[in-house]
C-alpha cells in the first residue's frame, strides 16, 4: 500500500515539476490520463464500496492535499451556469464508445463492461457485440449506497448503472460547451469519472451537483468529494460556491491513513 501511494505522489510530482519547468506541456487529456490512473488506483486500493455510514474508510494523506489544492485552484462561480448552448447527451459523442481516447479504450469492449469489470465481483462472463469477455453476474456494494446488488445480465441488469461522478450535464453547464467534440467524448468515457453504482442512487443524482446531491452513504464523502475535485481540476470545469462548501466539508471527513 505504501509502495501504491508513493507511486501515485512520484508520478503527479513528477509531472508537475515538468509542467512548471517547461518541458512537457501537460495538456487535459494528458491530466486525464494521470489521475484517471491515480484514482483508480486508490479506490482499488482503500477497497471501493467498503465504508459504512459511520467510519469512512482511511485515505493517503497525500491525495487528500491533492484534493484540497484542486480546490482551491477550481474557478469559483456563484451559481450553476447558464451556457449559451442547450445540453444534449450527444454532444459527448456515442455513449460508452471504445474509442474515447482514455483508461482502456481500443480493447474491444466498451465503457461500460470495462467499468463493470473494474468495480463488479465478476463470477460469469459471456461474449457480447460490444465486448468478447462482457461481465454476464457478478456482484457489487454500491459505493453511493452501500446497498449489495446481485448483478445479471439480462431484464434486471438496470439494478447497476454507470455514474458520471461530475455528471455530463453539469460539465456542459460549468465548461464543456466549449470543448472540441474529442475532448467532451473523452470526458464522458473517463475510468476517473465513473463508477458503478445502485440504479436509484443514480436515478436520485441525475445531473445534480454536490450542493444539492451527496451519496446518501455518508461514509464514502470523502471519496466523492476527492473524485469530483480531480476529474474538475483534469478538465478545468468550474464549481458552483454551493458545492464548493459542500466539497470542502466532505475533505474534513477524511480519515487520512
Amino acid at each position: 500500500m505504501r509502495a501504491l501511494r508513493q507511486d501515485i505522489a512520484r508520478r503527479i510530482t513528477t509531472a508537475s515539476r515538468r509542467r512548471r519547468d517547461g518541458r512537457i506541456p501537460l495538456t487535459g487529456r494528458h491530466w486525464a490520463l494521470l489521475v484517471g490512473f491515480a484514482l483508480t488506483a486508490v479506490l482499488v486500493a482503500v477497497g471501493l464500496g467498503l465504508p459504512t455510514p459511520r467510519q469512512a474508510p482511511s485515505v493517503p494523506a497525500e491525495r487528500v492535499a491533492q484534493a484540497r489544492a484542486a480546490l482551491a485552484g477550481l474557478h469559483v462561480v456563484a451559481a450553476r451556469l447558464r451556457p449559451p448552448v442547450d445540453y444534449q447527451r450527444s454532444a459527448f459523442g456515442q455513449a460508452w464508445t471504445d474509442h474515447g481516447g482514455v483508461g482502456a479504450a481500443g480493447n474491444g469492449c466498451d465503457t461500460r463492461n470495462d467499468i463493470l469489470r473494474r468495480d463488479l465481483a465478476v463470477t460469469k462472463s459471456v461474449a457480447t457485440t460490444s465486448c468478447p469477455a462482457a461481465v454476464a453476474a457478478g456482484r457489487l456494494r454500491s459505493p453511493y449506497s452501500g446497498r449489495e446488488i446481485a448483478f445479471a445480465r439480462g431484464a434486471g441488469s438496470a439494478q447497476v448503472q454507470i455514474d458520471h461522478v461530475v455528471p455530463l450535464a453539469y460539465a456542459w453547464d460549468m465548461g464543456a460547451w466549449a470543448w472540441p467534440a474529442p475532448r467532451r467524448m473523452a470526458f464522458a468515457n473517463d475510468p476517473a469519472n465513473l463508477l458503478a453504482v445502485d440504479g436509484p442512487s443514480n436515478q436520485a443524482k441525475s445531473d445534480l451537483e454536490p450542493g444539492r446531491w451527496m451519496p446518501a452513504l455518508r461514509g464514502f464523502w470523502c471519496q466523492y468529494a476527492i473524485g469530483f475535485l480531480t476529474v474538475s481540476a483534469a478538465y478545468r470545469l468550474a464549481v458552483d460556491e454551493a458545492s464548493r462548501r459542500t466539497l470542502a466539508a466532505a475533505l474534513g471527513e477524511c480519515s487520512a491513513g
